[in-house]
């Protein structure tokens, strides 16, 4: 999976990218109301450790499920890559849908609300569509590539702030393995003294589409996978906002560092966490 969000590729009409979003609104939709039902009987669910501080529950997996039987109805000629069931597919060529069936899994399992699934289209390693619910209050966010992102049907941009004392910046705190958390601690106080504050929710697919709509101005996580960022990714793009690898270079839907915000506030994070 080497591909790049934005890389170069043959482009598709917007009419089939249009029809690429029906399917991931549809089968985001599909997994939501699972993970909503789920979420009825919580203190009866069993947890699962995949490794350490990584958990996932018969809801992940029925939400995925039922994500790739829509999927396989509608374009019986693409695949999925997603996070529970089949996490080694390639992305590079032909239709690929990536989805995270449960986002935030570690705040479903506590009752946290906020938590999302995600899913975009790719095609021959290119995001064309991608949606994101936020499952606890429904609000969806959508784009396609060349047709704008939107926020419960209504037009969104990042935001205008170039300011970092009035900055806004959203994290994901490295959630296992001492190495991770070695190359994060570096960068956390600059950013910290510097900007209006920190946030740290716990599902990176909302704090793409909280980039992508303005609420927050800037976001940076050391290690994301393609299910996390590539519907939030495309989202950003058409929002106006900027994203890349921790390096500067494009990101690849695939396991990466990520830095993206609005094009002034991604350019002073980006020199900000090259420093540290």
């Amino acid at each position: 999976m080497e591909n790049s969000v934005g890389a170069s590729r043959a482009t598709i009409g917007r009419a089939d990218a249009r029809a690429l979003l029906t399917t991931c609104v549809a089968a985001a939709a599909r997994g939501a109301e699972i993970v909503r039902q789920g979420a009825e009987r919580r203190a009866s669910l069993v947890w699962e450790s995949k490794g350490a501080n990584d958990f996932v529950s018969e809801v992940d997996r029925a939400s995925e499920a039922a994500i790739a039987e829509l999927v396989a109805g509608r374009h019986p000629d693409g695949t999925l890559l997603a996070e529970e069931g089949s996490p080694n597919v390639s992305s590079s060529r032909g239709l690929v849908f990536v989805a995270d069936p449960l986002d935030g899994t570690t705040n479903f399992l506590h009752g946290l609300p906020w938590y999302a699934v995600t899913i975009a289209a790719l095609v021959d390693g290119e995001v064309q569509a991608g949606a994101t619910i936020n499952v606890a209050t429904g609000e969806l966010f959508t784009a396609t590539r060349g047709g704008g992102a939107r926020r419960a049907g209504a037009p969104m941009r990042v935001s205008e702030i170039t300011d970092p004392a009035r900055a806004l910046i959203a994290t994901g705190l490295p959630w296992s393995g001492d190495r991770d958390i070695a190359r994060y601690l570096p960068a956390l106080p600059t950013v910290m003294s510097a900007t209006a504050g920190i946030r740290r929710c716990g599902a990176a697919a909302l704090d793409l589409a909280d980039v992508a709509c303005g609420r927050y101005d800037a976001f940076w996580e050391l290690r994301l996978n393609a299910w996390d960022m590539a519907a939030g990714a495309l989202l950003i793009q058409e929002a106006g906002g900027v994203v890349t690898t921790a390096e500067g270079e494009p990101c690849p839907v695939a396991e990466t560092s990520l830095v993206c915000g609005n094009p002034t506030m991604h350019a002073w994070l980006l020199d900000t966490l090259r420093a540290a």
